[in-house]
């Protein structure tokens, strides 16, 4: 049998217990100690409240926008007759759309009505100039975050300078919009179940009606980004359809004109010159009509085809102003900090126990 296998062999429940047992007084005071840095936290953690929404969307079936007799004439105009559905996004991507930088953007210009205010603010301006961080985060920035909050104003000053070099077709972020974003980071939660299809949105907020007033705005913008989404593809053919039917008016209107002159000025006129003139005309008249009438009735379907391809989103778990807080979980917070508090003296003497049997061993 091997040296370790022995020691080991000598170690049983009895005798761990007893140096547990003899070293009790200090791991009361680890979990007297743990127990205090608990309460201290669990006093100064900020409350937090957690609004929500539960919805489904709902999407449309695709259809072709064309029938099937829009493959003539409307064709010649320049309009395609397929259909003008757009992609879908599925909701596993909703994540990616609400970290984006215009997401955001939009999110923290977000209005607010903040009790004892006559006007409302935005989510932003919230930030930066009503809200007062907690003693704990105040410790913890100065103290842990002191080194990032030196090199953060260094960093500053030299993005400051250098923003103006940069090409205005690029995003360019201020450092103020990052850390707005870093605390918005922490409070936007997405949750696609894709098992059952739905999603859960929520926002974390330290007053429970400015949660419920930012889960209300992200839910709109988070629609708002899949319908653009969606109908960009029927949007654009609906514009074109648009277009090509403004300029096809257009020239039947002209048509209209120019055969009612003619027939005005040719009234008592009946020779074969004049009559060639307007069975001309006449025909023009009659395709300007045709192609006319056609390209207003796909103008219709675009339209219709836009509404077809918008999403629906159907709300399952309605907002609420919430009632009670989702953090601190102040007695959680307590046991947990006393607990590993005396697991962790525990630890420290059986590890020092293993270590002095060991080194006993190697010494006989």
């Amino acid at each position: 049998m091997k040296k370790g296998e022995e020691i080991m062999s000598e170690y049983d429940l009895s005798v761990l217990l007893k140096q547990v047992s003899i070293k009790r007084i200090m791991i009361l005071k680890s979990a007297i100690i743990f127990m205090a840095l608990g309460i201290f936290i669990a006093i100064f953690s900020p409350n937090e409240y957690t609004a929500s929404v539960v919805f489904i969307p709902q999407i449309s079936k695709n259809e072709g926008a064309g029938g099937s007799g829009f493959g003539g004439l409307a064709s010649i105009a320049g309009i395609n007759v397929g259909g003008a559905s757009g992609s879908e996004i599925p909701p596993t991507l909703y994540p990616m759309l609400t970290s984006s930088i215009i997401f955001k953007r939009d999110l923290i210009n977000t209005p607010l009505s903040i009790s004892g205010l006559e006007e409302k603010i935005t989510y932003a301006t919230y930030y930066k100039e009503y809200f007062s961080p907690s003693v704990l985060s105040l410790v913890k920035r100065y103290t842990l975050g002191l080194p990032g909050v030196v090199l953060n104003s260094f960093k500053s000053k030299k993005k400051e300078t250098k923003i103006s070099l940069l090409s205005d077709s690029l995003i360019r972020i201020s450092p103020e919009e990052l850390a707005l974003f870093n605390i918005m980071n922490s409070q936007l939660k997405v949750d696609p179940n894709v098992k059952d299809g739905y999603v859960r949105l929520a926002f974390v907020m330290p007053d429970p009606l400015l949660a419920a007033q930012m889960t209300k705005s992200a839910q709109a913008l988070l629609q708002r980004e899949v319908i653009s989404f969606k109908i960009k593809n029927a949007k654009e053919q609906l514009k074109f359809t648009q277009q090509r039917f403004d300029v096809k008016k257009a020239e039947f209107d002209k048509i209209q004109e120019e055969l009612a002159q003619f027939r005005d000025e040719n009234r008592k006129i009946s020779t074969a010159i004049a009559q060639n003139g307007l069975e001309s005309i006449q025909s023009e008249y009659d395709f300007a009509f045709k192609v006319y009438t056609q390209l207003a009735d796909q103008l219709e379907q675009a339209k219709t085809q836009v509404s077809k391809d918008t999403p629906i989103f159907s709300v399952i778990q309605p907002l609420t102003v919430p009632v009670n807080k989702s953090a601190p979980k102040r007695v959680v917070i307590l046991a947990s900090f006393t607990l590993f508090g005396a697991m962790f003296a525990i630890l420290y003497v059986l590890g020092s126990f293993f270590l002095k049997d060991v080194i006993n061993h190697k010494k006989l």
